[in-house]
């Protein structure tokens, strides 16, 4: 027999720890490789995890709720083949050149040129105080020094100080309650800080109180760090979509048909949506400190409801690569498993541009917040007839028209009026000029 160590898996860009929610195996249980044995919560998504080896759970390291980095043992399992597998013990070290330790000497690398006097956050400080590496890259973009993070009482495991914990101290410090030590100047353009203290609220006797649960507190962090990072502005389009209408309907069926997937108007907006990327990529950026990062792949995020009200945001990665039958399976692909909870972290990494369809829910426009840290993203309003006049050879006459508004939000530090209104105004172009001979 052998024992063989399990690690925390790397779960998707920039995860570097995840939290333990559930054991879905007991020590002494048989399992086989890759079957589902623990549920890990990371900032991004909650997903199983499934066992490297055949065997038997013959100890568990990690135990629920608590919070373990990239690379580090959760498991140990014995398995029927000889000792000196490909996996390692629990007494051997990682090679400094596996994945885990390139992506641990990165964030490293990141953190050490951040402080805000000159000194490195450490792994570790003089007192023994861990430090992870999330809570050290939120220092590192917030210009809390070493000492002050020694003072945050933690509420982790042996006092160890949480992302929640630092973000909280964020928060008094902007507040005047924490003392805000001398920064050192930051290259990333900041807003003016402002006291943004709730107001109490009365409770009566028939009032019903519901906590938040974990996915909504974070969709709410990250709503409320968006509109304080960018600045938005949105600009508005109604397009004329009739032709757009008129062949979908008469499409669906051989679509559906030949294909075996339902034809709905969310993919033909997105591949018009890539169309527009492609004639100005400047939309197509995300910034670092005074930098622009112009990306070169085109990933389309979609924002998708789910049963419990929540909202996540599933990647199309590549659109640009694909014909609108790809689109279209990706997007009717993403959605159901997004409903089923059986996303994979890496689906909901990378996205460089957002689309939320607001027409799904009767809504005829909106002003959606920015998906950090990308700078734009746009609404897809209901589509609806409208009496509208329409020029001819013969003159100006009434017609009914299928339209619907695109509302186009975008971070004002980079993209400029006249840039986003062209985008959206393009998205336009292409719908409302739409081939009513093309095949599919």
């Amino acid at each position: 027999m052998a024992t063989v160590e399990m690690v925390m898996p790397k779960m998707g860009e920039s995860v570097m720890e995840g939290t333990v929610l559930a054991w879905l195996k007991s020590v002494g249980e048989t399992i086989e490789e890759d079957e589902s044995i623990l549920e890990v919560a990371t900032d991004k998504v909650d997903t199983e995890i499934p066992a490297t080896h055949a065997g038997v759970l013959k100890e568990i390291l990690a135990q629920e709720g608590d919070v373990v980095e990239v690379g580090k043992p959760i498991a140990i399992i014995e398995t029927d083949g000889e000792a000196g597998g490909s996996s390692p013990s629990p007494t051997e070290t990682p090679k400094e050149d596996t994945p885990v330790a390139q992506a641990e000497a990165m964030v490293e690398t990141a953190i050490s040129t951040a402080s805000s006097n000159g000194t490195a956050v450490p792994r570790t400080s003089d007192s023994g105080k861990f430090f992870s590496p999330l809570v050290r890259s939120i220092a590192k973009e917030e210009g809390i020094s070493v000492g002050e993070l020694e003072s945050i009482n933690g509420s982790g495991k042996e006092g160890r100080v949480t992302k929640n914990d630092i973000l909280g101290y964020v928060e008094k410090r902007k507040s005047g309650a924490a003392p805000t030590p001398a920064a050192a100047p930051s290259s990333v353009p900041s807003m003016p800080s402002a006291s943004h203290q709730p107001m109490p609220v009365a409770v009566d006797g028939g009032d019903e109180i519901i906590e938040m649960d974990r996915m909504r507190k974070m969709i709410a962090e990250r709503m409320v760090a968006s509109k304080h990072i960018s600045p938005h502005v949105t600009s508005f389009v109604e397009a004329d979509v009739t032709k757009v209408v008129a062949w979908r309907e008469r499409m669906k069926n051989e679509f559906e048909k030949r294909e075996g997937e339902k034809l709905t108007f969310t993919p033909i907006l997105i591949e018009a949506i890539v169309r527009a990327i492609k004639d100005f990529p400047m939309i197509n950026v995300q910034i670092d400190g005074n930098n622009i990062v112009k990306k070169k792949a085109i990933n389309i995020g979609m924002a998708t409801a789910l049963p419990s009200g929540n909202l996540i945001v599933p990647v199309i990665h590549n659109a640009d690569q694909l014909s609108l039958v790809g689109i279209t399976k990706k997007v009717n692909d993403l959605a159901k498993r997004a409903r089923e909870n059986k996303l994979k972290p890496d689906e909901l990494q990378g996205g460089t541009y957002t689309v939320s369809n607001v027409g799904s829910f009767g809504n005829v426009m909106g002003t959606p917040i920015i998906m950090q840290p990308q700078v734009a993203i746009m609404a897809l309003g209901a589509i609806q007839k409208k009496p509208s006049v329409i020029e001819t050879p013969e003159g100006d006459m009434i017609g009914i028209r299928s339209k619907m508004f695109l509302s186009h939000s975008y971070d004002h530090r980079v993209v400029d009026g006249a840039l986003g209104g062209m985008f959206v105004r393009r998205v336009a172009d292409y719908l409302e000029q739409y081939d009513l001979n093309r095949g599919i």
